[in-house]
């Protein structure tokens, strides 16, 4: 039987507590509370807290414990990078919404973006991610550059809005993702995504660009996301190793 991941647990958490079963005030069980009914590592259940924490969901104190603050997520989103399963759960935060797919040869400018050779063949995948409470000004475009290769996986793309691209690839062809590399920039908003966006084109946005590397060091995924600035955060924690 697999080990629940913190991903896994993050999206059960926050499942009970938009449902209702965890009320906003409430405390919830203590880590080797959580560990013991899950079946999982109290340092899954920490990276999971942390995840929920970064959502908004709850706030932590020493000698207190986890409180739930919300029954929702934060409006803007806020992204921790201290993990893989910190990216994942972006997708269970947040629906994808296909607007187009085609295969595309990389011309010199996208051979650049991507650090690809020029002529290079991919499977495309544009989409829109929207938040639940604010439908009408999605929080980013994203367009996924697969191996064309993965071309069946298309349809479960679809159906499954709330799952990452790469994390169906890794359910359904065998495949284990051990590297994130992502590269991040300040740009003007492409007019070309203006649009779907609801946002100004030339107006402030990060351009997020992610490499998906598994086992055998092979990139499988690189997706380029644009963010107009007022919907998108970025948190990053910097810890001091002691000896």
């Amino acid at each position: 039987m697999t080990r629940m991941t913190a991903a896994r647990l993050t999206a059960a958490l926050s499942e009970a507590i938009v449902a209702g079963h965890h009320k906003v005030g409430d405390l919830l069980p203590t880590e080797l509370e959580l560990a013991a009914q899950f079946d999982t590592s109290r340092h899954t259940v920490r990276l999971a807290l942390q995840e929920l924490q970064q959502l908004g969901l709850v706030s932590r104190r020493k000698n207190v414990g986890t409180r739930v603050e919300s029954a929702r997520p934060a409006a803007n989103y806020k992204q921790a990078l201290t993990s893989i399963e910190g990216v994942v759960q972006f997708g269970k935060a947040h629906m994808r919404e296909v607007i187009d797919v085609a295969d595309e040869v990389a011309d010199l400018t996208l051979a650049q973006t991507l650090g690809c050779a020029g002529g290079s063949r991919w499977l495309r995948i544009s989409s829109l991610r929207r938040n639940r409470d604010d439908v009408a000004n999605p929080i980013g475009w994203t367009d996924a550059y697969l191996d064309p290769a993965y071309r069946d996986i298309i349809p479960r793309v679809r159906d499954n809005p709330q799952e990452l691209i790469s994390s169906l690839i890794e359910a359904n062809y065998g495949v284990n993702i051990v590297q994130i590399r992502q590269d991040i920039e300040a740009v003007a908003l492409p007019a070309r995504v203006a649009g779907p966006l609801n946002a100004e084109a030339g107006s402030p946005a990060l351009r997020i660009l992610r490499s998906y590397i598994d086992t055998t060091r092979q990139t499988i995924e690189i997706s380029v996301t644009y963010h107009p600035a007022s919907r998108f955060r970025l948190t990053m924690s910097l810890d001091r190793h002691t000896d």
